[in-house]
């Protein structure tokens, strides 16, 4: 009779993403995920390659997470710009929220395995859709990209503390928000 199973791929991944928002992708080891999951780090491999591929799907999970959450933010409506800024303000929210798990989406690729295509696409529907309101159909993309750079550039110096001149952050942000999206919108929207 065969032994049955212990652990599964969602329970390990679940194990690894409270590992990694509690203490970072630094303790996300092999290891210490299967203790998190009750068994030894050697039946892990039977599920999961090695510490890249747990990585990955880690990566995986939060996109997926960090688009459910932007969806979630979406109130609809006409007023596009008004639906931009929560979006940004949700993403926002999601990297002061769960900063380890933002930052393991934003990291460079040479740090693990690539997100795919379509988890990035996922993950960025929402922001994509309504960008899409704003401007002609061959500006979505670099104009999605301009509005990401901006956010990500502020929400990395604020997490890292580099705001030091005073002034209010939350007032910046909001200008931020406003002068970005005025900028990247096309005429005609």
């Amino acid at each position: 009779m065969p032994t049955p199973e212990r652990t599964s791929v969602s329970a390990i991944v679940a194990a690894g993403q409270h590992i990694l928002e509690n203490d970072g992708l630094g303790a996300v080891t092999m290891a210490a995920v299967a203790a998190r999951v009750g068994v030894r780090a050697p039946s892990l491999y039977k599920r999961v390659r090695n510490r890249d591929e747990l990585i990955r799907l880690l990566a995986e999970r939060v996109a997926a997470d960090l688009g459910a959450h932007l969806a979630a933010n979406d109130p609809g409506g006409p007023d596009t710009r008004a639906r931009l800024a929560r979006i940004v303000r949700a993403l926002r929210d999601f990297a002061r929220e769960r900063t380890a798990a933002y930052r393991l989406v934003f990291l460079p690729p040479s740090e693990h395995d690539d997100l795919s295509r379509d988890d990035l696409a996922s993950a960025s529907a929402p922001l994509f859709d309504i960008v899409a309101r704003l401007v002609e159909p061959d500006h979505v993309l670099p104009a999605a990209r301009t509005l990401t750079a901006w956010a990500t550039g502020f929400i990395a110096m604020e997490l890292s503390g580099s705001f030091r001149l005073g002034g209010d952050v939350d007032t910046a942000f909001e200008y931020g928000i406003e002068r970005v999206s005025a900028a990247v919108t096309s005429p005609a929207h």
